[in-house]
């Protein structure tokens, strides 16, 4: 069965890990095979949640881009080097293929070998050369073991088609000559006692004992075939091995890791029809070719605690969307196929989640009721966000029983644990809990930080204004506005970039807003900040 791969925003709370780690559990109790992913790492508050509960931390999931490996290919199709040029072409054929990889030691790859190799080799090859395996000669030429010394033969070929006198005055043997002869005993002799490296009989012609006594002495190799010395003229040579004509063409190799897309582009400089697929340690995977790319299976996802495409994972284009669960406004991922999608206005992805494994009638463990527990409290700031609903308070004390926990002594915990800001870059602290918004053509950003200790940022405000115009510029927002929640105090101190300040001067009927302006209240980006945002810039 498929992996699905359930995954938060990027950026990634505690929320949206909790969320994609409980709807994992809940898909494969039903039967599916999914796995939970985060798409960074993963903050203090999220941390202190999964080992409170000894929840494992989900890996992280870099894209959900097409890769070969996606792509149905001709899998294990791969030739011996060894394998003779006769062997190679009907394996083409019986494959339908017009070009085959080549390997050695078992598939480690060194070329690959076409249809067009082949015939270039047999029309302008050297064709008086031989260096192939005893028993690929035997194959080809359909013939039997008469003395066998060597596993390769390599030499020049000669047939004896003079008269023998002529022959036996004008040929000089020696120990690099492969004879092709018939029932001529005086050349059979002369090429016994020269040792040459092999002699083929043809006709079935017998061969006398004191010439096969001989051959034995000088360990010359002999194969008699019934075809007669035309025919195995004819045929000796695609009992070659098909690495006498390799070529080796490291510009032709992908991985089976590389991204579909970036192939696509490659092939169509090369122009090639043929490529081999290898796989990290150059092992030869198969084979794949342009004109016959027809199923490709995209990466199957679900998408939990947002739905809009620049929060997601690179790449979300090119995989399946099969479900999104969310708590937040419509977004604007589009999908290929009709799916599942659940949207709620509560004020967290968990508490939708705790009514699905209701209706699915799965019961959640205490584990999994503990994480769902933190995310709720983190998204609802323990049931004192303005996103908070009834609902969520009846799910935080139904989880609260499952779980275990005084879930107001645990969110005091996780919350203590979550907004120390020790050890963390300016960018770390600004970055902690950020999202990007798109509006018309540009695209701004609003960040959240909650903090029982406003205090230290206070300290470096110009160092932290400094970072956040440095993030605006190089990433190209229109503004960024951060929010840094006090959860005690139960509202926000605001800091921004020079374009937001305007902006906020309206929503806040200021005529001069300062940086760190407090809003008492101000605790929900999704339902305070953002809309305000969006109404003024409409």
């Amino acid at each position: 069965m498929e992996k699905v791969y359930i995954f938060g925003h990027q950026n990634p709370d505690t929320d949206s890990v909790t969320s994609a780690i409980s709807l994992s559990y809940l898909k494969n109790k039903m039967g599916m095979n999914t796995e939970p992913r985060v798409l960074g790492h993963i903050n203090k508050e999220t941390k202190f949640a999964l080992d409170y509960f000894n929840q494992k931390e989900p890996k992280y999931l870099n894209d959900v881009k097409l890769q070969l490996k996606d792509v149905e290919y001709h899998k294990d199709l791969y030739i011996d080097e060894n394998a003779s040029i006769i062997s190679v072409y009907n394996y083409l054929n019986e494959n339908k293929v017009t070009g085959t990889p080549i390997v050695k030691d078992g598939n480690k790859y060194v070329g690959i070998v076409t249809v067009k190799d082949i015939a270039k080799e047999l029309m302008t090859g050297d064709l008086e050369k031989l260096n192939a395996s005893y028993n690929n000669i035997l194959s080809v030429i359909d013939g039997e073991e008469v003395l066998k010394f060597d596993e390769n033969i390599k030499g020049n070929i000669l047939v004896a088609s003079y008269r023998s006198t002529t022959f036996l005055n004008n040929v000089k043997l020696n120990k690099d000559n492969v004879l092709i002869v018939g029932d001529r005993n005086s050349i059979i002799e002369n090429a016994v006692n020269n040792k040459i490296k092999l002699l083929i009989i043809t006709g079935s012609s017998e061969i006398k004992e004191e010439h096969l006594k001989i051959a034995k002495e000088n360990k010359v190799n002999i194969i008699r075939t019934k075809n007669d010395s035309y025919t195995t003229s004819k045929l000796i040579n695609l009992a070659n091995s098909i690495s006498s004509i390799l070529k080796e063409d490291t510009s032709k190799i992908f991985r089976e890791n590389d991204y579909y897309s970036d192939f696509i582009e490659a092939s169509k400089k090369l122009k090639h029809n043929n490529y081999p697929i290898l796989n990290s340690n150059n092992e030869c995977l198969g084979l794949i070719r342009i004109t016959e790319i027809v199923k490709k299976n995209n990466k199957q996802v679900m998408l939990v605690d947002h739905q809009e495409k620049e929060q997601s994972v690179i790449g979300l284009d090119e995989a399946n969307i099969l479900e999104i669960v969310d708590h937040h406004k419509i977004g604007n991922i589009n999908t290929n196929n009709p799916i599942n999608f659940r949207n709620m206005t509560v004020g967290s992805t968990n508490t939708i989640l705790y009514f699905m494994y209701d209706e699915s009638n799965v019961e959640i463990p205490k584990n999994i009721a503990g994480i769902m527990l933190s995310g709720i409290l983190s998204d609802t700031l323990c049931l004192q966000s303005p996103t908070t609903t009834s609902l969520d308070k009846k799910v935080v004390e139904s989880l609260s029983k499952i779980a275990g926990v005084d879930y107001e002594k645990y969110a005091l915990e996780m919350f203590k644990a979550g907004t120390s800001l020790e050890g963390l870059t300016k960018e770390e602290v600004i970055k902690s809990d950020f999202k990007s918004f798109p509006v018309g053509d540009e695209k701004i950003a609003i960040g959240q930080v909650f903090t029982l200790d406003v205090d230290r940022i206070f300290d470096e405000l110009d160092s932290y204004i400094e970072k956040l115009e440095e993030i605006n510029s190089k990433e190209g927002y229109k503004f960024i506005v951060l929010a840094i929640t006090d959860i005690l105090k139960n509202g926000s101190y605001i800091i921004y970039t020079k374009e937001a300040k305007k902006i906020l001067e309206n929503i806040y009927s200021l005529e001069d807003i300062k940086q760190t302006y407090f809003v008492d209240g101000l605790v929900s980006r999704k339902k305070q900040i953002l809309p305000a945002i969006l109404d003024e810039l409409n």
